[in-house]
């Protein structure tokens, strides 16, 4: 379907979503995350897509929330609407990988929402940054949550309390990013990602997301038997008994997602 705030394409099992409110540096309004949401949701539902990337333009991947769309607010509306949530809730919850591809301005909402992809690959002008405390907030899409998580509680603080950026090279040096790359490659590289990712079996792809962000949520302990037993499951499936039969016979592997 067309939309009004993003360009969708779909090529060799790899959905590109690019935000596209130009004129306000990628903000991310209602009517941009409702259609996010829905190109999440599509690309989950339709077999023929294996990975997912989502960009902006090489000035902004996003500026942040639309300041204008929330400024006269009250806490009755964004309580009872629930801002943000169920538009997130639906990028959070999708099984298949996505990537990340940041140029430029990730600040506010749209670090938030890189940082809710599966990884993120940075072009070597991205700046990053949570500057809501500007604005008399904090962050509201998980920024405090998972930027602490990603480059620990002494630079979130720093982060969050002073509104001060981390560019390129400080956040793949803090692990927020997976590796940088000259901004005029930024997107063959992430397709080259996102194409390995959609070789492989969807089924093993799905697992190794889940028990990934395990970690997130659990004890070491407990992550260590969920990996564990995910492991053992895999054992029931085809692709698993085509894998290292590839390997052994030093072939190709086919998977069939069974």
């Amino acid at each position: 379907m067309a939309y009004e705030t993003l360009i969708v394409e779909i090529e060799d099992h790899v959905k590109t979503i690019r935000l596209n409110r130009p004129d306000a540096l990628n903000a991310l309004n209602s009517t941009l995350l409702a259609e996010l949401a829905d190109a999440v949701k599509a690309a989950e539902e339709n077999d023929k897509v294996r990975c997912v990337i989502i960009t902006g333009s090489d000035k902004a991947f996003a500026a942040g929330a639309d300041i204008k769309e929330m400024s006269e607010k009250s806490f009755v509306d964004v309580y009872m609407n629930d801002l943000f949530g169920p538009e997130t809730d639906q990028l959070v919850k999708s099984r298949k990988p996505i990537i990340a591809a940041v140029s430029g301005y990730a600040l506010g909402g749209g670090c938030e929402l890189a940082m809710m992809c599966d990884f993120i690959i940075a072009s070597d002008t991205a700046k990053f940054g949570q500057p809501e405390i500007n604005l008399g907030v904090v962050a509201g899409i998980g920024g405090t949550q998972r930027l602490s998580r990603y480059v620990g509680k002494s630079k979130s603080m720093d982060m969050h309390l002073t509104g001060r950026f981390m560019d390129a090279e400080e956040a793949e040096r803090s692990g927020l990013v997976s590796r940088v790359v000259p901004a005029k490659k930024l997107m063959e590289e992430a397709m080259s990602a996102a194409q390995k990712i959609a070789e492989k079996s969807m089924l093993t792809s799905m697992v190794v997301k889940e028990t990934v962000n395990r970690a997130w949520e659990t004890t070491l302990s407990e992550g260590l038997l969920f990996e564990r037993r995910a492991f053992h499951s895999l054992f029931a499936s085809e692709d698993q008994k085509e894998g290292m039969g590839a390997f052994l016979d030093k072939r190709q592997a086919q998977f069939r997602d069974k």
